[in-house]
């Protein structure tokens, strides 16, 4: 195939992606009014309950982990974060919470369901190039067996970061986005070329703040109401505010992102429960 006629190949716009733990935050109100009428020692037996329970998935390793936050403002109370192998075990993780006699206390104001996801402009623009490049016809057998291939090796080097512990850091900060379309600007009609370099630019900001900040960015195309999600794990609060603010005069964002409600908690220890919700 000569580079002319590569050209003139109609590859497919979509970036290959690879997945890893299914993800589900939930934000909750907590009663205090009712929690006070408590007797003390019926609110010790509660607590038990749901620090054992927890503390048995807490522990939990190989994308199998919940964490609980403390959260600041009048967004909620609680936000409870579950890294899980499946959906199947993300709902056995919310039931788990509605079980306990706790969850009577716990009043959801938003919920955010999605899956770790990492994008793969570079591998893409490579495999797609050479399958053209050999004439592999798109979409055929042979196109998606190669596919599959390039995945699957993607998938085994990058298992720790699919698969992740939920970071132990002091503090969270998580908010959903959109890349705009059907505005002025569209981030799906732009060429793969360019949301590449756009998208290589964007990291590189990120890469400025490894040392202070852990990134998890999630995928939640028709999964929740938002695009992507993104959480924000540090010692120092601050560090949210510098690397939004910076990231935000990149041109992928300046020009494309949309943002959604943002929380930020504080780690609470599960054994720290009855510290947090003490009378």
């Amino acid at each position: 195939m000569t580079p002319e006629t590569l050209a003139d190949v109609a590859l497919p716009a979509v970036p290959l992606t690879v997945e890893g733990a299914s993800v589900l935050h939930q934000m909750m109100r907590f009663r205090w009014t009712a929690w006070r009428a408590l007797a003390p020692e019926t609110r010790t037996e509660i607590l038990a309950e749901a620090t054992a329970a927890l503390t048995a998935v807490g522990s939990h390793s190989n994308g199998r982990q919940s964490a609980i936050y403390s959260l600041l403002g009048h967004k909620g109370d609680l936000l409870f974060v579950h890294f899980r192998r499946s959906f199947e075990e993300l709902n056995d993780a919310q039931l788990g919470l509605a079980r306990l006699r706790l969850s009577d206390y716990l009043e959801p104001t938003a919920s955010y369901v999605s899956i770790i996801e990492l994008g793969l402009y570079e591998s893409t623009s490579k495999v797609y190039g050479d399958l053209a490049a050999r004439g592999v016809e798109l979409h055929s057998d042979e196109w998606k067996k190669e596919i599959e291939s390039v995945l699957d090796r993607q998938r085994q080097a990058m298992a720790p970061r699919l698969w992740p512990e939920v970071p132990n850091a002091k503090y969270i900060c998580f908010y959903p986005m959109d890349r705009r379309r059907g505005e002025s600007k569209n981030w799906y009609t732009e060429p793969m070329a360019d949301r590449k370099r756009m998208m290589h630019e964007h990291g590189m900001v990120g890469r400025r703040y490894a040392g202070e900040v852990r990134q998890i960015i999630t995928g939640s195309i028709g999964f929740d109401d938002w695009e992507w999600g993104v959480d924000l794990f540090a010692e120092d609060p601050l560090v949210f505010k510098k690397l939004i603010y910076e990231m935000r005069f990149d041109h992928v964002s300046a020009v494309y992102a949309l943002f959604g409600t943002f929380y930020v908690g504080v780690r609470v220890p599960i054994d720290g429960l009855a510290g947090v919700l003490s009378c």
